[in-house]
């Protein structure tokens, strides 16, 4: 049986090898194809600086206001119908973990630095200090913690910019993210990669179900813990993540989404429309990296396919039900696309930023709720902390753009 499956795995990959490469000769040397007949971007009636700075008071305050009493956000509260697989308490502990190292960045890199948010800011990192090196997966078939190891470095990092000065504080704060660079290397995939299921061997390194968005997702907060923090970091689990994203790419930059797919390109989630929140990602990890393939024209590109074919993915945020939409879109695909287009950004010339500011800060002003946050999956009681934290550091980058 096992052979059978080795031999069935060698003939697609070479059924595989063999389309790209007639592909290749009948395109020609010259082909792009990550392009398509996408219109230019729409004229758009700029957004102020203080359009921005409003939207982004009204964000912190809704942090101020929902922070949990420890100091944390997000509960297991507000089950719905369908649930995402949660085991008690660890996959809690990471959700926990994870939302409230995007609510802590976002609310540092606000800049608002009124009393109250200052003090909400020193009960987050008191929180940190305490829960955060407990963090472990909650069982062996479910790793949610990585996103919490992830996002607590880079919560950590902004901490340690907050904290210039204290160097006391500052060795505290790099000391802990260490320890989370090393949780990471530990729950690093045996086919290169993160995942955060492992439903079939149940090892103690995980064998399971790599992807390659929570790769990016590591790859950016391991990149910021060194450029920061000066982290030391684990070369081979480096390497082998932009080896691994190398391998999820397909030939229009989309990039399939858990590593098994790699067999099936075409299915509906792996095509452009089911990548777009991928993209960003994955294509920042790879060029923060040194790969030089996301070129700064693919960069654009796929900049401009998440804000022409926005729809694509706004019609999937709020519902309840995962990749229940055209592509197999999730609605928690949505704050986090943007969040990394911010990445992707930051690496074209400065001439080509402005443009992509102002679309992308008319977009999250449009998604703003009426009591302040961001929300696009109705994730227990996490999403309006992780949400807001997105755009709050969105926000952040987009007033650049703004006048």
């Amino acid at each position: 049986m096992i052979r059978i499956l080795v031999l069935s795995a060698l003939a697609a990959s070479a059924s595989i090898a063999l389309f790209q490469k007639v592909a290749a000769e009948e395109e020609g040397p010259d082909s792009k194809p990550w392009l398509s007949d996408l219109p230019p971007l729409p004229d758009i009636e700029p957004v102020t600086r203080a359009e921005i700075e409003k939207s982004v008071t009204r964000g912190v305050d809704f942090l101020i206001s929902s922070q949990n009493k420890n100091g944390s956000w997000g509960s297991a509260t507000m089950t719905k119908g369908l649930n995402i697989t949660a085991p008690i308490p660890g996959a809690h502990h990471a959700f926990r973990a994870g939302s409230t190292g995007l609510a802590l960045e976002g609310l540092l890199r606000s800049g608002d630095r009124r009393p109250e948010a200052v003090s909400a800011i020193e009960r987050a990192e008191a929180w940190f200090l305490k829960e955060l090196p407990r963090l472990r997966r909650g069982t062996v078939d479910t790793m949610y913690n990585v996103w919490g190891h992830s996002y607590g470095i880079k919560a950590l990092a902004e901490l340690y910019r907050y904290r210039e000065g204290d160097d006391a504080k500052q060795s505290l704060l790099k000391n802990l993210a260490q320890t989370q660079v090393q949780r990471l290397q530990r729950y690093e995939d045996v086919n290169g990669g993160w995942g955060y299921y492992d439903f079939d061997e149940a090892t103690r390194k995980p064998t399971g179900i790599p992807t390659s968005f929570t790769t990016a997702t590591v790859m950016m907060a391991l990149w910021k813990g060194k450029e920061v923090m000066d982290l030391g970091l684990p070369p081979k689990e480096v390497t082998r993540g932009i080896e691994f994203l190398k391998r999820q790419q397909t030939p229009d930059f989309a990039y399939v989404y858990p590593n098994g797919h790699r067999y099936r390109p075409r299915y509906s989630i792996n095509r452009p429309g089911g990548s777009l929140c991928r993209s960003t990602a994955c294509n920042a990890a790879r060029r923060v990296w040194g790969d030089p393939a996301p070129t700064d024209e693919i960069i654009k590109v796929r900049l401009d396919r998440l804000i022409l074919r926005n729809g694509w993915v706004d019609i999937a945020r709020k519902r309840p039900r995962p990749h229940s939409t055209h592509f197999a879109n999730s609605g928690y695909f949505y704050f986090y696309g943007h969040y990394y287009a911010m990445d992707c950004v930051a690496l074209l010339p400065e001439t080509d930023r402005s443009v992509y500011y102002q679309h992308y800060a008319k977009i999250m002003l449009s998604k703003q709720e009426k009591n302040g946050c961001w929300w696009d999956y109705p994730l227990y009681k996490y999403h309006y902390a992780y949400g807001t934290g997105y755009a709050l550091c969105v926000l952040a980058d987009c007033i650049k753009g703004a006048k």
